[in-house]
Formats: C-alpha cells, sequence, structure tokens
C-alpha cells in the first residue's frame, strides 16, 4: 500500500490558526461507517449521537510547556562580548528545543528534537530562560534532528519549565504560542501530564457537554497517553508498511479497564475520542490477549487499512494532514474511500482543520 494512496488537496487557508471563541462551537461532520453517507452537523449535536449504555473513552493526558528557546554556549558568549542587540536577537532565535520524553529523572535526561538540526552537536551545552535558568548538555544525537540532552539539577525543573517553556504548537500553525494557547491547547478534562501535544478531539468538550452526556446514561472512562515524538515526524517511506511509529507510554487504571472489559462482555458500544484512546485500547486489548488489563505500557501500534478494531465501535476525531498515520488510522476504521469522499466535501465545505479545527464523528 502506497503512502500516496492518503494524499488530498488542502488550501492553507484552511488550515486553522486560532481557536474558537466557543469550544464547543466547531462544526462536526458525521459519517456512518455502513452506508459511507455524511452529513454537516454541529458538535453540540454530538451528546444527541449517544445512547444509554454507550462508553465514551477519554485520553485525559495533560500538555506541558515543552517548546523552549535559547542559546548555544559559544553564540551566548559571542552575543554578550558583542553586546549588539541585532546579533543578541538573532542568536536568540537559533536554537529551539522541543522536549518529547523524559527518559529519566536523576539524571534528568530527555529526548527532543533540535532546531537548526544539523549545527547542534554532542557534548555542546544549551541556555535556556533569560537568565539561564535551564542549562543542558547534549549527550547523543539520532536523524531528523532528534537528541539526548541532561538537564543540570535546579531546586524544581517542572517549575521552571512552566514558567519559561512555550506551549508546543503543531508546526502548521504559523504563529508564536499566546498565553491563550495555555489553556485553550488544553482538554477540559486533562489531568496527567506528560504530553508535547493534545489529543485534539477532545479540545471540543466542555462541562456542559459533558454534563449533557452523562444525563443521556452515557458512561464515560479516562486513560492516559502521553502523545510524544511519532506526533511530529513525517511518513518518509513510499509503502505505508515500511513506517515505524515512535512508541509512546500509556496507562489504564483499574477502575478503567473494569468499565471496558464489562462493556464489552455487554456487547455495548465504545466511543474512543481521539486516535490516541483507539492506539490505546487497541493495543491494550492485543497486549492482554484479548482482555484489557490494567497498567502502564508503550505502544507504537501502527493503524492502517487491514487493520481488526476490537475494542473501538465508533471515534469522534479531528480532521488530519495527508498522508499521516493519523488519516491512515482513520481510513482502516471508516474505509478509505468513504474518509477520502468525506475529506473532499469537508474542503468543498469549508471545514476548519487540524489541531484547532473543526470534528468528525465515525460511527
Amino acid at each position: 500500500m502506497l503512502v500516496s494512496e492518503f494524499h488530498f488537496p488542502l488550501p492553507d487557508e484552511l488550515i486553522a490558526q486560532e481557536p474558537l471563541a466557543d469550544r464547543e462551537g466547531s462544526r462536526m461532520l458525521h459519517l456512518e461507517r455502513s452506508s459511507g453517507l455524511h452529513s454537516d452537523r454541529g458538535f453540540r449535536d454530538f451528546p444527541a449521537l449517544l445512547q444509554p449504555g454507550n462508553l465514551l473513552v477519554f485520553n485525559n493526558t495533560r500538555v506541558f510547556p515543552a517548546r523552549l528557546y535559547g542559546r548555544r554556549e559559544g553564540a551566548r558568549a559571542h552575543a554578550i562580548s558583542q553586546r549588539n542587540p541585532a546579533a543578541r536577537d538573532f542568536l536568540q532565535g537559533r536554537i529551539e528545543v522541543l522536549l518529547t520524553r523524559q527518559l529519566t529523572a536523576e539524571p534528568n535526561d530527555w529526548e527532543c528534537l533540535v532546531r537548526p538540526g544539523r549545527k547542534i552537536g554532542v557534548e555542546e551545552r544549551l541556555f535556556f530562560g533569560e537568565h539561564d535558568e535551564l542549562q543542558a548538555e547534549v549527550l547523543s544525537r539520532g536523524e531528523f534532528g532528534e537528541r539526548r540532552i541532561r538537564f543540570q539539577p535546579v531546586d524544581d525543573f517542572h517549575a521552571v519549565l512552566d514558567r519559561i517553556g512555550h506551549v508546543p504548537l503543531p508546526p502548521y500553525i504559523s504563529r508564536q504560542d499566546s498565553s491563550r494557547d495555555r489553556e485553550r491547547y488544553q482538554t477540559v478534562y486533562a489531568q496527567q501530564r506528560g504530553s508535547v501535544a493534545a489529543p485534539t478531539a477532545g479540545l471540543h468538550f466542555t462541562p456542559e457537554i459533558l454534563d449533557r452526556i452523562r444525563q443521556r446514561g452515557v458512561e464515560t472512562a479516562d486513560i492516559t497517553l502521553h502523545v510524544g515524538l511519532g506526533t511530529f515526524q513525517p511518513v518518509r517511506v513510499e509503502r505505508v508498511e515500511d513506517h515505524q511509529i515512535h512508541s509512546e507510554a500509556y496507562s489504564i487504571s483499574a477502575s478503567a479497564a473494569a468499565a471496558i472489559n464489562q462493556a464489552r462482555r455487554d456487547a455495548r458500544r465504545i466511543i474512543a475520542v481521539g486516535t490516541t484512546t483507539v492506539r490505546t485500547l487497541e493495543h491494550a486489548v492485543r497486549s492482554g490477549a484479548g482482555k484489557i488489563v490494567p497498567g502502564a505500557a508503550t505502544s507504537d501500534l501502527f493503524v492502517y487499512p487491514g487493520f481488526e478494531f476490537q475494542v473501538v465501535k465508533a471515534m469522534l476525531t479531528n480532521f488530519h494532514l495527508p498522508q499521516s498515520t493519523l488519516l491512515m488510522m482513520v481510513c482502516a476504521f471508516g474505509g478509505r474511500e468513504n474518509l477520502l469522499r468525506a475529506y473532499k466535501h469537508a474542503v468543498s465545505a469549508r471545514y476548519r482543520f487540524y489541531s484547532y479545527g473543526d470534528c468528525m464523528f465515525i460511527e
């Protein structure tokens, strides 16, 4: 299967650059898998599409300010010695580090992406914050800008990171993050800190929508999958089968596992909010030999057409990048022809795409 089979044309102006003022004001494209028919709705219609006894599963991961801007050691010294405002401004933007996963706590080692990728070498020291509040050394390098770095000890690393770090907006949002993003690039039910990207299908929910869902007799459960490096990595192969997904950490509580297993025994519909929830549930059921087992694990499950879903019966998701692994997943669930036809309609109907965009309910 070729990656090019998952391409679709998308005008740049349809890529949402800002969140809506009203979280639940998004449009929603409703796709019925059995017929292939799609219809235009609003997200406020979502609760009405659920039935009593359905189980709605959320990913309660929390995004942290994982993007750091800083200086290389040589560049810092040069800027100070020159006392040149233009040089300082130029050098301030030279280093960008996106923390993607903490590898060890003591010492404080992280997997990350760096820019410029070719210039930052092993053993180089990096400085972050106006007063060098965080300092790190590059331990090793990988492909495509990947690095392992080690931070020098500070009293409260995460408190400093929260203060000087930036919201890790996706690369297709062509602006700097703002204070508003700290609240809007986060689901209202986020709890477990650890993601570098939001589970964006959840961004549409409000406390009022959640109340309406529960009032309909819909059961809910939370799992946690921390979105990591894989969400930023494009598919660089020609054949879908040759792509390797980066692993991501997830955990499922005993109560969530019990709720999911009971719903499966009762043949009740399990609805996943977001592709991260889909990946977690489908990986967990395979790891547990047909049963959801509570605990923590990692998943590198790659879902593309031909995959047999064992848990998820419906999903809410945002619109995804052409030729991306997430588009391949929703094509596996809804049928490639159905999905690409629905995406063509979404483009013509001027839906808003990607993280801050509109959503799609596939059942």
